[in-house]
């Protein structure tokens, strides 16, 4: 897995997406930009449709508007490769699956218990290098940490190395330390695969630290830009706060 210092690819425009289930609106014109080597994080409240959003440039669910890739010089990509993180794995914790089986299973149809692929078995090592848990290989997947988990789940991700990597709350149940690990990872993938990363998170001060863009969302793009500048707008504070009582919603 080699470091990518340009993709190719310059930015993913998100044009007027829109979601519908039964007469209920989830989404409405949604337009916004990711580029490569930037973090874009999606924020709002419970059910402002940050995960629907997710699927549709995923293109799990049908939806209006468009997502649509550019090379550097404007030209149109037709498509990218796109890995993604989910928030949760449901998984028999108890089922004796290794770490490399686990990520062997994504690259291959055959048996990972005969499996040879000595080129394979090299690539996951890069793989589970790059995300700083290589010693996690022969482990058991149910027994690993929140964060392990979490890291080896990005490790999945990355195969084959994405222009464009999604992560959906990533980090949720993990603790402090490894929150930490988890976005000191994102941080040099972005920086040295410069690849575009967009994260749905809750955790304001995760997003403050390593956001380089921040888009505020409840149903439509409320606010988007630097994340001090979102922070501290109108459409943040009516979106996070009781505007009576000061109180943070929930």
């Amino acid at each position: 897995m080699a470091s990518e210092n340009g993709c190719g690819l310059c930015k993913i425009k998100v044009d007027s997406i829109g979601v519908k289930k039964g007469g209920e609106i989830l989404l409405s014109d949604v337009s916004f930009h990711l580029h490569c080597g930037e973090l874009t994080a999606l924020i709002g409240v419970n059910g402002a449709g940050k995960t629907t959003l997710v699927k549709s440039i995923l293109g799990e669910i049908h939806h209006e508007g468009s997502v649509s890739f550019e090379s550097h010089n404007g030209e149109k990509i037709s498509n990218i490769t796109i890995g993604y993180v989910p928030q949760h794995l449901d998984f028999d914790r108890s089922a004796p699956v290794s770490v490399e089986d686990f990520l062997l299973v994504g690259r291959t149809n055959s048996p990972v218990c005969f499996f040879k692929n000595k080129k394979l078995k090299k690539e996951i090592d890069e793989a589970l290098e790059i995300v700083g848990c290589k010693e996690l290989k022969g482990r058991s997947l149910g027994s690993l940490s929140g964060g392990e988990l979490q890291r080896v789940m990005l490790a999945n991700a990355l195969y084959p190395l994405p222009e464009l990597l999604l992560l959906d709350e990533p980090v949720s149940g993990v603790d402090v330390a490894g929150s930490e690990k988890f976005y000191e990872v994102i941080r040099d993938l972005k920086q040295n695969y410069h690849m575009a990363i967009a994260m749905v998170s809750h955790d304001l001060g995760i997003v403050r630290d390593f956001a380089d863009k921040v888009v505020l969302i409840n149903k439509s793009v409320l606010k988007s830009g630097k994340a001090e500048d979102v922070f501290n707008s109108q459409e943040f504070k009516s979106s996070f706060y009781s505007l009576n009582e000061g109180e943070e919603k929930q």
